[in-house]
């Protein structure tokens, strides 16, 4: 007779602590349920609001950085935005890498390079781009307030950029 710790064929049977463990490491952090259990939309959904929270992060680095180099190196508003679009897109970098889309790992340091590429690239100019054109608007032409147009900036490029993340940076 065989023993209740074996299967049919011999295998040892898991155990039941690793069997709850396996299962409390599906568990997603945020809503406690099971993650194979999640819906695409759901899924979907859960990234874009982990997006939304690195980009409010990434916006304050933004305007930290738009505030040192305009206001503390007095670099033209142009220049200063480009240089603080920059720091907010590789700091960005780093937390999607880790926490957005921790679920796709890089599996070596060269992949994680080349998503940094295809990143930079894709978003750093959807927000390059969009700041700039956006700012020399909003500031040279409606003299707004450079903080305020900043934001205005950081918010309509946001959109475009997740898309982009999800399907070409962060690809499955």
């Amino acid at each position: 007779m065989k023993r209740l710790e074996e299967w049919r064929d011999g295998r040892p049977r898991p155990s039941q602590q690793r069997l709850q463990r396996k299962a409390a490491e599906r568990r997603s952090p945020w809503t406690g349920e099971d993650a194979r259990l999640s819906t695409g939309f759901s899924q979907g959904f859960l990234r874009w609001l982990k997006f939304n929270a690195v980009g409010g992060v990434g916006v304050a680095v933004q305007l930290a950085a738009l505030a040192f180099f305009r206001s503390s190196l007095r670099l033209d508003y142009l220049v200063a935005t480009a240089l603080a679009v920059e720091t907010a897109v590789l700091h960005n970098f780093l937390w999607h890498e880790r926490f957005t889309w921790a679920d796709r790992p890089a599996h070596r340091f060269a992949h994680s390079l080349a998503r940094l590429a295809k990143f930079n690239t894709s978003n750093g100019l959807v927000s390059l781009a969009g700041n700039l054109l956006i700012m020399r608007v909003l500031v040279g032409e409606f003299h707004m307030n450079y903080v305020s147009a900043n934001l205005i900036a950081v918010a309509t490029c946001s959109i475009v950029n997740f898309l982009v993340s999800d399907r070409f940076v962060f690809e499955n």
